[in-house]
């Protein structure tokens, strides 16, 4: 049986240019990179390059970037920049702003300072009337990120940041100094947005290998100039002393070429991503409810999906749909029996059976919630594989609301989705509870 793999926001497979020029670093030129003699010379230099590669795709130059494990680790060294303001007039700690739906990375590393949530509206867009009014002077540090992890929603970065600098400007005229930095999660939107610092008027951005067909487990943070940031790793000094270790020259290696293949090809996939995309909002607006024997089933009012987020300000390859009165949960693993591997949400949320506070921020209903899908696409996916994902997604979305209408529209189906999820388990000698994943989330 084929797998069609719908869930390219949660993970990408390792682009094979990529694969292809990690591979050296494993054994021929696996030197460190801090060693004093010619072979481990040459790879400084080939990761130096990679880096002065990756920071092109952003329009930045190498020496701007620093490399870390991953998106969330980048975030909360980001966030260090409210650590090293101190507010010696006020006596107050710097204050960070975030999204409401901001990746769970983002929320708990604000935790660790005073900090509020700017509002969105149902499409998941951010309320810049509420951004201006939390503004207060001892607002340090505003993150926002590109793209949403579960909407898909990309928000309006450049005019985020005019309101940041008119507000500096205010600042300044009061004699105040308190600095305000920009910072973004771009993890989702790289290889599918052209990413500029300079456009976007960030000051701190956040990216991760693993979402643009790179290796997992090396991400970056790019670092405007003059900010101060403070380390959360200390040792050797690497990285300008903000993230001690040992370099992952081949992460790095690949990190660099993905980022490149998928920014070079970045019109051609968006173009195929759209029009898969159209293929299943249209397909999947529209699933008949058939009854053979029952009157009762045939004619019941079938719920509209709703499709999340606004397609006008959303990434390509993202199709969120709630089929309220469904359990998705126990979706995800019927559709996972015919060779079709979607997501619920956020891959942290949906290994810890928790409510997305994503869709609740939006204001969805627990019903919507509960029947919500993130289906999104990637490279590897064909136009033949989404018909083919299509027809088994319609068929079962349809015998589930046959199931739910015949005990009464929003009944418990008879095989809960934790059951389902322990039959297919028990079908998988190889795999057990205490080997599935913890929550990384989808950025880290």
């Amino acid at each position: 049986m084929e797998t069609i793999y719908l869930d390219h926001a949660a993970a990408t497979p390792v682009n094979p240019k990529a694969l292809q020029a990690m591979m050296p670093y494993f054994q021929e030129d696996f030197y460190n990179p801090s060693a004093p003699y010619l072979p481990a010379k040459h790879v400084r230099e080939a990761y130096e390059d990679a880096k002065s590669e990756l920071a092109h795709v952003i329009g930045a130059k190498g020496t701007d970037l620093v490399i870390t494990s991953g998106a969330t680790e980048s975030i909360n060294l980001a966030f260090t920049a409210v650590s090293s303001y101190d507010n010696a007039s006020s006596g107050k700690q710097g204050k960070i702003l975030i999204l409401a739906t901001e990746h769970t990375a983002v929320i708990e590393a604000a935790k660790i300072y005073p900090h509020a949530t700017i509002a969105v509206n149902r499409q998941g867009m951010i309320d810049l009337k509420d951004l201006r009014t939390q503004l207060d002077d001892d607002v340090v540090l505003v993150s926002v990120s590109l793209a949403n992890n579960e909407l898909g929603s990309t928000q309006p970065l450049a005019e985020i940041a005019r309101i940041l600098r008119d507000e500096r400007s205010v600042r300044l005229a009061r004699g105040l100094k308190t600095p305000l930095y920009l910072h973004s999660d771009a993890s989702q939107a790289l290889g599918l947005i052209d990413i500029s610092v300079a456009r976007l008027g960030v000051d701190l951005l956040t990216l991760n290998a693993a979402k643009c067909g790179g290796p997992k487990g090396i991400g970056a943070l790019y670092v405007g100039h003059g900010i101060k940031l403070q380390s959360i790793s200390r040792g050797g000094g690497q990285e300008r002393g903000l993230r001690s270790g040992t370099e992952n020259v081949p992460g790095m290696i690949g990190f660099a070429t993905a980022a490149r293949e998928s920014h070079d090809h970045l019109t051609y996939h968006r173009k195929q991503y759209q029009e898969m995309a159209q293929l299943l909002r249209r397909e999947l607006a529209h699933i008949p409810i058939i009854s053979q024997d029952s009157e009762k089933v045939k004619h019941k009012p079938l719920p509209e999906p709703v499709f999340l987020g606004n397609p006008q300000h959303q990434l390509a390859n993202f199709v969120p749909v709630s089929f309220p009165g469904i359990d998705a949960e126990r979706l995800i693993y019927k559709l996972e029996e015919k060779g079709v591997l979607v997501s619920t949400g956020a891959a942290c949320a949906a290994n810890k059976g928790t409510k997305s506070h994503v869709l609740s921020a939006i204001g969805l209903s627990d019903a919507e919630i509960a029947g919500s899908l993130r289906i999104s696409l990637g490279s590897t996916n064909t136009l033949d594989q989404i018909k083919r994902a299509i027809d088994i997604i319609t068929s079962i979305i349809e015998a589930e609301y046959r199931r739910c209408f015949s005990r009464g529209y929003g009944a418990t189906a008879s095989t809960s989705a934790p059951a389902l999820r322990r039959q297919a388990l028990a079908t998988r000698p190889e795999q057990n509870s205490a080997d599935t994943p913890q929550c990384g989330g989808d950025n880290a």
